[in-house]
C-alpha cells in the first residue's frame, strides 16, 4: 500500500514537472491564452468534437493535479465554445478533477493524518462533516475567491462521501462557472482577471455563499416555530432559567446562571445533593475507608506490626458514615446556594408547557413560574430487576442501603451482591472487609465487564483475597422464601443454586428518572434516557439536559461537565453555542487497588478498528509503592503506532484515580509522554509511576541506529 502511494506521489510530481519544464504554464495565462487562441479556433472549427474531447481530458488533468491557469482554461473554453457549451463541457470537467484531487488526497494523505492527530478529535470533526458536510462544502463553491483547489484536498482528508463530494461540487461551482465561460466569450476585450470579478461581483458571490447557512437558519426557524406552535409564548418571564433536580448536574447549572446574574430557580424535592452526596460517592467512599482500616488491621503483619481481628462496632461505622454525609451537606446546602444568588425551592417540578414550569412544594403550596429556560437535571435511582418473588424477600439498593444498615448492630452474616459492575464491587469488598460473607452474583463472563480482561481478573482476585465468593456466568431467576430462610435461585450450565441470605442487595444498574415531570405531555423524547443533541437541546430549543438523565456517563464529574454546556447554552446560546465535548471522560472503580481509566482501553480500540501500540509499567518496580507495601497493579497507556500522543490509559494500584489526572491533563491538552517524561516527579511518591511509564515508552522507541553510530563514536573517543 505505501508503495502504491509512493508511486502515486511520484507520478504527480513528474507530470507536474515536466507542465513546467515545458513552459506549458504560459499557455495558461491571460496573454498567452489570447495569443494562441486563433490557432485553437482554427482546430476547433476542423475537429469540433476532437477538439472538445482533448479540452475536456486537458481540464481534468489541470484540475486533478491543482495545476495554476483553471480560471484561463474556464476564459477559454467560453472563447472557443461559446457560453452553453463552454458551461456543459467546463461544468463537468471541473467537477470531475475536483473529484479526482480529493481521491488522490483521500488515498495519499488522510490514513497519515488521522495517525498524526488526535483520534477522538478527528472522530468529531468527521461527525460533522457527515451531518453538515454539504452545507459547509456548498457554500465555499459558491465563492470563487476561496481556492478550490485547496478545498478539494481538505475536504479528501474528510469523511464526506465522495458522492456527495461531486454533486455539491457539480452544483456549488455551476455560477462561478458561468460567470466565468460567460467572460471567456468576450477573451478578446479582456485586459485581467480583475475585470471579471468586480467587487460588486464578489459581494454577490459572498451573498449566495451565505445562502445555504441562511437556508439551514430558515429551515431550523420553521422547525422551531412547528415544535412551538401549539403553545402560548409568555409575553415576560419571571425567570431566566428553571433548573429541575440538585444533584451534581442540577448545582452546577444553578452555581453558573447565578453567577452570571441570570435570575435561577432551583426545585428539588428530595435531599440537596442528590444520589452522589446522600446515596452514592460519599458514603461509599467512607464505608470503603473504614473497610480499608478494617483489613489494614487485619493484615498489619504486613507492615511489621501484630495483625490482629480488628474489633468494632458495625453501628458506630455507619453513623460515621452518616457523619461524613452530614459534614460534605453545607456544600450543597439549600443556605449555601440562596446565599449564592439561587432561589432553591423543595418540591416535585412539572413542565406545563416550554415556558412554565408548576411547583409542588413539599408544603403542599402550588406555585407556577414562567422561565425563558429550563435544564432537567433529574439523575438516575437504582434498577431492580424483575425477578419473580424479590419482594417477598425484601432487597436493598444503593439509595436504601445506608439508612438499613444504620439500625444494625452487626454487618449482614450473608449478604448477597447482585451485579459485577462498579457499585456491586465496591460494596461487595467493603461489606466482605467488615465481616460479612459475600456473595456476589454477575450473569456476565467476568466481573467489571467494560474494563480490558487482565483488569477484570486482577478485580476478581482481589474480591476472593477479601473474602468474596465471585459467581460469573450466573443467572437470577428468582427469590424465594422456604421454612423462613430467603434464597436467591441462580442458573449456570443448566443448573440451578440456591444460594441464601440475610440481605440481598441489587447493584444492576441505574435507570434515569423520566417519569413524572410532564416530558410526555410535551412530546420530549425519551428512551433509556432523555434524547438531546450535541447541545444539550432537547426537541424544545429553550430546554436542555443534564447528567444521568442524559447519559452517556452516569458520574458525578460527567454530570457537572454536561452542566456547564447545558447553561451556557441555555442563557447565552442565541450568541453563541457550545457542542458538549466528551473527548476526555476520565473514571475510577474505588476498589482495592484502585482501578482508574481515561480514553479507550484494548478491548474498546480492538472493537472500534482503532492501531494502537500497549507500553506497561508494573508498580512493583516503583519505590514509593514497595515502601508502602503496595506493590501491585499496573499503569497500561495506548498510543498511536510510534507516536507518543496517547489514546487511553488504565491504572491498576493505590492511588489510581489520582494518578490518573496527569494523564488526563496530558490527553486534554494534547500533550504526549515526552513530555510527562520531561516533567520533574517528586521522589519518592507514587506520582514517578507516570514517568517511569512514560520512559517505557521512550526506551521502546528508542533510535537503534542512532544509538549504534553514538557507540562507535564513543569508543573512537577513549582512541
Amino acid at each position: 500500500m505505501l508503495m502504491k502511494k509512493l508511486f502515486l506521489v511520484l507520478l504527480m510530481v513528474l507530470a507536474v514537472s515536466l507542465f513546467f519544464y515545458f513552459d506549458l504554464n504560459k499557455l495558461l495565462t491571460l496573454d498567452g491564452m489570447k495569443a494562441s487562441l486563433s490557432t485553437f479556433e482554427a482546430w476547433r472549427a476542423s475537429s469540433p468534437l476532437l477538439a472538445a474531447g482533448l479540452y475536456f481530458l486537458i481540464y481534468v488533468l489541470v484540475t486533478a493535479l491543482s495545476l495554476p491557469g483553471a480560471a484561463i482554461m474556464t476564459l477559454a473554453g467560453g472563447a472557443l465554445f461559446g457560453l452553453l457549451t463552454g458551461t456543459i463541457i467546463i461544468s463537468f470537467a471541473s467537477s470531475v478533477g475536483a473529484l479526482l484531487a480529493f481521491l488522490v488526497s483521500r488515498y495519499v494523505l488522510r490514513d497519515t493524518v488521522h495517525a498524526k492527530f488526535d483520534g477522538e478529535r478527528l472522530r468529531a470533526i468527521n461527525a460533522g462533516i457527515r451531518r453538515d458536510g454539504a452545507f459547509y462544502l456548498f457554500t465555499l463553491r459558491l465563492i470563487p475567491a476561496f481556492p478550490f483547489f485547496l478545498i478539494n484536498l481538505l475536504m479528501g482528508l474528510t469523511a464526506i462521501r465522495a458522492v456527495t463530494f461531486y454533486w455539491v461540487s457539480q452544483l456549488g461551482m455551476l455560477a462561478g462557472t458561468i460567470v466565468y465561460v460567460n467572460a471567456g466569450t468576450q477573451l478578446a476585450q479582456l485586459d485581467s482577471l480583475s475585470g471579471i470579478l468586480s467587487p460588486a461581483l464578489l459581494f454577490s458571490f459572498a451573498l449566495l455563499g451565505l445562502f445555504p447557512l441562511l437556508a439551514k437558519k430558515a429551515v431550523a426557524l420553521i422547525k422551531r416555530r412547528r415544535i412551538y406552535a401549539r403553545w402560548q409564548k409568555p409575553a415576560g418571564f419571571d425567570r431566566n432559567m428553571i433548573v429541575i433536580g440538585a444533584g451534581a448536574g442540577g448545582l452546577v447549572s444553578a452555581y453558573i446562571a447565578a453567577a452570571v446574574k441570570a435570575k435561577v430557580t432551583l426545585i428539588e424535592a428530595g435531599k440537596m445533593g442528590g444520589d452522589c452526596l446522600n446515596y452514592g460517592c460519599v458514603p461509599s467512599k467512607a464505608l470503603i475507608r473504614s473497610a480499608k482500616l478494617a483489613h489494614q488491621m487485619r493484615h498489619a503483619d504486613h507492615y511489621g506490626l501484630t495483625g490482629d481481628e480488628p474489633r468494632f462496632s458495625f453501628k458506630q461505622v455507619m453513623e460515621r458514615v452518616h457523619e461524613v454525609i452530614g459534614k460534605v451537606a453545607p456544600h450543597d446546602s439549600v443556605e449555601r446556594y440562596t446565599d449564592l444568588g439561587v432561589e432553591v425551592l423543595q418540591g416535585y417540578a412539572r413542565i406545563v408547557d416550554p415556558w412554565t414550569v408548576e411547583v409542588t412544594l413539599n408544603g403542599g403550596e402550588v406555585q407556577r413560574l414562567t422561565t425563558r429556560t429550563i435544564v432537567i437535571a433529574t439523575g438516575a435511582r437504582p434498577f431492580v430487576p424483575p425477578l419473580p418473588g424479590i419482594d417477598e424477600v425484601g432487597y436493598l439498593t444503593s439509595d436504601t442501603l445506608w439508612d438499613a444498615f444504620a439500625r444494625l448492630d452487626t454487618a449482614p452474616a450473608r449478604l448477597v451482591v447482585l451485579g459485577g459492575g462498579p457499585i456491586g464491587c465496591e460494596l461487595a469488598q467493603s461489606m466482605a472487609r467488615l465481616g460479612s460473607h459475600v456473595t456476589q452474583i454477575e450473569m456476565a463472563p467476568r466481573i467489571m465487564a467494560r474494563e480490558d480482561e487482565e483488569v477484570s481478573a486482577l478485580a476478581r482476585a482481589a474480591l476472593e483475597r477479601d473474602g468474596v465468593r465471585v459467581l460469573t456466568g450466573y443467572k437470577a431467576l428468582r427469590c424465594e422464601v422456604k421454612e423462613g430462610r430467603k434464597l436467591i435461585v441462580v442458573e449456570h450450565d443448566g443448573e440451578e443454586l440456591a444460594i441464601e441470605f440475610d440481605e440481598l442487595l441489587c447493584a444492576v444498574g441505574r435507570v434515569a428518572r423520566l417519569e413524572g415531570y410532564g416530558l410526555e405531555e410535551l412530546g420530549i423524547e425519551t428512551g433509556r434516557t432523555i434524547n438531546t443533541n450535541e447541545y444539550l437541546e432537547t426537541i424544545y430549543p429553550n430546554i436542555y439536559a443534564a447528567g444521568d438523565v442524559v447519559g452517556p456517563y452516569q458520574f458525578t464529574h460527567t454530570a457537572a461537565h454536561q452542566a456547564w454546556y447545558a447553561s451556557v447554552n441555555a442563557l447565552f446560546g442565541h450568541l453563541k453555542r457550545f457542542r458538549v465535548d466528551y473527548r476526555v471522560i476520565p473514571w475510577t472503580t474505588f476498589i482495592d487497588p484502585e482501578v482508574a481509566r481515561v480514553g479507550l482501553n484494548e478491548q474498546e480500540a480492538k472493537a472500534q478498528g482503532i492501531a494502537y501500540e500497549v507500553t506497561r509499567y508494573g508498580l512493583d518496580d516503583l519505590d514509593r509503592a514497595i515502601a508502602d507495601g503496595a506493590a501491585h497493579g499496573f499503569v497500561k497507556i495506548l498510543t498511536l503506532p510510534g507516536k507518543d500522543r496517547m489514546l487511553g490509559v488504565t491504572i491498576a494500584g493505590e492511588h489510581a484515580g489520582d494518578l490518573l489526572a496527569e494523564f488526563v491533563l496530558a490527553m486534554k491538552h494534547g500533550l504526549g509522554l515526552n513530555k510527562i517524561l520531561g516533567t520533574i516527579h517528586t521522589y519518592p511518591t507514587w506520582a514517578e509511576a507516570n514517568k517511569y511509564a512514560a520512559g517505557e515508552w521512550k526506551r521502546a522507541h528508542a533510535p537503534k541506529r542512532v544509538l549504534s553510530w553514538l557507540a562507535r563514536y564513543h569508543t573512537w573517543r577513549r582512541g
